[in-house]
């Protein structure tokens, strides 16, 4: 089914979500278009996003990090989670989510579309930051930064 429907009967549907570090071990953050008919203007993952029917879920992720923000990066899949959240506007993210997670230096050419914004954070600074401003972040990018933190500590 389309996702929008998927979101509106909260079924269950595959996701991902990409997570690059540069080589300082900032994160890029994009903030989400604040057109976007859910979370919008929140900040979140560098992508996440929904394979295609029939795309393999590494080469939906490696579409979409093109399309949103305009480079590619090598990543693999560090581990996935399922999660269930309300989101606003009678819409709930039931998701098997897939987390890649990548490194690189290469400077985004954001999408509009589907972008505001973006910055590579330290990740003292960006647990601190969601602690003090919850409601400013995606509900999955906060439920996977914890594991996703132990991940990259493995590949230093």
């Amino acid at each position: 089914m389309e996702k929008m429907e998927a979101h509106e009967k909260a079924v269950l549907h595959r996701a991902f979500s990409v997570f690059i570090f540069n080589s300082e071990g900032n994160l890029m953050l994009q903030r989400r278009a604040l057109h976007k008919y859910h979370s919008p203007g929140l900040w979140t993952n560098t992508v996440c996003s929904h394979p295609r029917s029939g795309e393999k879920t590494a080469d939906a992720a490696h579409r979409r990090i093109v399309e949103e923000m305009g480079f590619d990066s090598d990543f693999e899949e560090a581990f996935s989670f399922l999660y269930k959240a309300d989101v606003g506007q009678n819409l709930t993210e039931h998701e098997f989510d897939h987390v890649f997670i990548g490194k690189s230096d290469k400077q985004p050419n954001i999408n509009p579309d589907e972008v505001a914004s973006w910055k590579y954070v330290d990740l003292d600074w960006l647990v601190k930051d969601i602690e003090e401003r919850p409601d400013d972040y995606t509900v999955w990018f906060k439920i996977a930064l914890a594991e996703v933190i132990s991940h990259f500590n493995k590949l230093k």
